[in-house]
């Protein structure tokens, strides 16, 4: 639950809301951690406007649920990984949200691109991203996945599996060509996370084992195999990471087996990628530490640990995760129903429902996640109250945000923001009970454009055939 009334927004409504290392501190940014993008800010009435569009203007004009994507605050925080982890390649994950502008900022702002689909690189070719300095992750990559990867010259192929060190040799001596490949491994750490996004440890289906030996194996057959040119190794601990101890004892064992393929085999691998998932704020017990932090602390547990080995430090990647688009867009909904509800021991709970939900944000009722959130189109000085915002599906799961103050005069057609839904909202987004999925709005210096447009009931008809 956010512990302070509206999101954090009671102490000072015409507040800037964006991190401190994104612009200048204010007093304001010692009181509450920071759930919105840097230009988000209510006016004396307690309008919430991104971007210099007022909210109530922007769902006037394309209504909601909107998505609204702050692009000045991407752009920042795309250059604030890109400056302080200088000295690495910065890769930013297509599958926390893509489309073919979002990767027209990626590529002017210098970062690279992870995609994991066949469709997130047809965005990219799309897009005219360099292709030079994409990466292509994934645990079953099909055949042509791998070929358009081929063909269209990605610069780094992680492969997962000894099957695809078969399969993508085979394509790749077919067609001619070489495969820049670096090998995804699990280090077996356990990230304090939740399960499902968990990716380092022994009994979960991404990454080939260090312990047991498949890692090492997969290296030599890498290094045997036609048509193939081993860059490195990949370790990735998870995501919605804020302690960097995960990654120590990660980069540790990664760095040990870097140095026993030095030895025992003779072949220096040039790079490594430390994965990354960097935390951000949902809520204000949240609490991420900034680019500068997190390059600082990566870069000393990897020189001492080269040091220790006395192997030379690798070129470094890196992959933010949601810690770029995350804090960069809002989610904008119209309040339909008031349901106050009694609980046991004499308390209420009341019920808000808006009119979207699980088909556009389904990490609460997927990974249990915490959200906020504010009234966005009015200031109110009523007493708060304990309220669950709601969607309008046929799930008792529907819920967007669990626990959050709202003041107790919220009513049908107010409208209300939740923050920090950049990353995975759009990309989980999803048809259910033929729901339309929203538009993403991009908005800057008081200009809004549509980036994805809301879909139509054609749109959502157009692959039923019928029963020809």
């Amino acid at each position: 639950m956010s512990h302070t009334h509206e999101a954090g927004w009671a102490h000072a409504p015409g507040a800037l809301r964006g991190p401190s290392w994104l612009r200048e501190p204010t007093d304001v940014d010692a009181l509450v951690p920071q759930l919105w993008s840097a230009t988000a800010a209510k006016d004396a009435d307690g309008v919430l406007s991104v971007g210099g569009v007022s909210l109530p203007d922007l769902v006037a004009e394309h209504g909601s649920p909107a998505y609204v994507l702050d692009e000045a605050d991407f752009r920042a925080r795309a250059g604030a990984f890109r400056d302080a982890f200088a000295d690495y390649a910065v890769y930013y994950a297509g599958k926390a949200f893509l489309c073919t502008a979002v990767a027209r900022w990626i590529d002017q702002e210098g970062l690279c691109l992870d995609v994991c689909s066949g469709g997130e690189l047809a965005v990219a070719e799309r897009a005219g991203f360099p292709m030079e300095r994409v990466g292509f992750h994934g645990n079953n990559k099909s055949r042509a996945e791998l070929e358009a990867a081929l063909r269209l010259g990605v610069g780094r192929i992680i492969v997962d599996s000894l099957d695809e060190v078969e399969r993508l040799s085979a394509l790749a001596t077919a067609a001619g060509t070489t495969a820049r490949v670096m090998i995804r491994v699990t280090a077996g750490v356990e990230a304090h996370t939740h399960e499902y996004i968990a990716t380092a440890h022994e009994d979960q289906k991404f990454g080939l084992s260090i312990s047991s030996g498949a890692a090492l194996e997969a290296v030599r057959r890498v290094l045997a195999a036609p048509g193939l040119e081993l860059r490195g190794l990949h370790s990735h601990i998870g995501s919605q990471i804020f302690a960097s101890a995960g990654f120590e004892v990660a980069a540790r064992r990664v760095l040990r087996l870097h140095a026993q393929v030095a030895d025992e085999l003779g072949t220096v691998m040039p790079e490594m990628d430390l994965g990354g998932g960097f935390g951000i704020a949902y809520t204000t017990q949240d609490d991420p530490a900034t680019p500068a932090t997190l390059a600082a602390e990566l870069t000393a547990i990897v020189d001492g640990e080269c040091a220790a080995l006395g192997v030379a430090r690798p070129h470094l990647s890196i992959e933010p995760g949601r810690a770029i688009v995350g804090p960069s867009m809002c989610t904008v909904y119209e309040v339909g129903t008031v349901k106050p509800v009694a609980l046991d021991g004499g308390a209420v709970r009341t019920y808000v429902s808006v009119d979207g939900g699980m088909s556009d944000n389904v990490r609460t009722a997927l990974y249990d996640a915490d959200y906020s959130c504010t009234l966005a189109g009015r200031s109110s000085q009523a007493a708060p109250v304990l309220a669950r915002v709601v969607g309008k599906h046929c799930e008792a799961g529907d819920i967007v945000v669990k626990d959050e103050f709202l003041p107790g005069d919220v009513v049908a057609g107010d409208l209300l923001a939740v923050p920090a839904t950049g990353a995975y909202c759009r990309s989980l987004a999803s048809n259910y009970n033929h729901a339309l999925r929203p538009p993403v709005v991009a908005v800057r210096d008081g200009v809004a454009r549509t980036l994805l447009r809301r879909e139509t009931y054609a749109d959502l008809l157009s692959t039923d055939v019928g029963d020809q």
